[in-house]
Formats: structure tokens, sequence, C-alpha cells
């Protein structure tokens, strides 16, 4: 009669690389499929702990009026984006990065990012948070890749805390692009306006 045959010895388990690649690609898609809430009319100041979901969107255009147009003190700020499982930095630096970007668009608009977001169509910092403006100034629409990305925060982080310091726009940049002078990506960045 025919016997059966042994168990083959190490590797009987569970295939541990395999399942944790097959749990990577399950965490990837829902970051990528979390419904956005963007749409929802509701604002609320960035530095507020509630916030809204949103989701990395294709190329679209960063605003439909100009940028140095300022969110206007008496207008609530939209929602802020919610990137689930990814802060670069404590939540207190991003809503400080985002408010500074809707308040000053005139400094970021010529402060260059230098993750590589200018495959989405960035072309300075203020792209980073901002991503649609009304006429009057007022954020309609945040830019969610400015959560998740050290890069775009630090880079508004430097450029808020030289502007307190009460530094020209143009030695802002100047001071921005010394930092990050070995990075291999900038985004097209106008000059600052000559005074």
């Amino acid at each position: 009669m025919g016997s059966t045959p042994a168990p083959r010895s190490g590797g009987s388990g569970p295939p541990w690389v395999l399942l944790g690649g097959l749990a990577a690609l399950v965490v990837a898609a829902a970051v990528m499929l979390y419904p956005s809430s963007s749409s929802s009319g509701d604002t609320a100041d960035p530095t507020s702990e509630t916030t809204a979901t949103a989701v990395e969107r294709p190329p679209a255009p960063i605003a439909t009026e100009p940028a140095s147009a300022h969110h206007p003190a008496d207008v609530p700020f939209p929602t802020l984006p919610v990137m689930p499982n990814i802060s670069p930095r404590p939540i207190e630096v991003i809503t400080a990065a985002y408010a500074f970007a809707a308040r000053n668009p005139d400094v970021l608009e010529y402060v260059p990012c230098f993750c590589g977001c200018e495959t989405f169509g960035h072309t300075g910092n203020a792209s980073c948070f901002v991503k649609e403006r009304a006429a009057n100034g007022a954020v309609r629409e945040w830019e969610p890749h400015g959560m998740g990305c050290m890069v775009c925060i630090d880079v508004a982080r430097t450029a808020e805390q030289l502007y307190a310091s009460g530094a020209s726009i143009q030695d802002i940049r100047t001071a921005v692009e010394a930092q990050y002078e070995t990075s291999p990506r900038m985004t097209p960045t106008p000059a600052p306006p000559t005074d």
C-alpha cells in the first residue's frame, strides 16, 4: 500500500513575506480609496481638531483666482483634509503651515518646493497647501498633498519663521533654496517681484 508523503522541513508555516506584502497592498488601497469630504461644505479653523477625510486626486488647476489674494480674516477656513496614518510633523505644525499659506500666498507663491510635487502641477510652496481660492482670496479647497509631505511643511515653516523675523521674500527664497541646494527636484516657481 502507498504511504503518505512526509511533511517538508522548514517553510511549512505561512509565507510571512507574502502575507506582509498583501497587508501593505490592502492598507495602500484603503488610503487611496478613502472617501473625500471636500464637497461637504463644512468649514473650520485649520487649528481645530475636527478634520474631514480627503484623497489624493489627479492634477487639477491649482487656483481659479490669483494666488496673491489673501484669505480674509473674518472668513473661516475649510476643514483640513486628513491623510490616514500619515503625519510627518505634529498637527499643530501642519495646521500652522496651512494657515500661513492661506494668509500669505504672496510669500509662498515665490518660494519653491523640493519634494517633486511639480509633477502634480504645483508651481511653488503655496500650491502644496491651497488648491482653490474664491475671488476674494478665501480658500475654497485645500491641497491634501501638504498634509503628508515633510518637505512641503518644512519649506512653509522656514518661510513663516523668516517672514516673522522681517526677511524679504527674496531673502526667504534664497534661504530655502540654500537649504535644499542638493535636491534634484524643484517647482517652476516665479521669481519674487523686485521692489
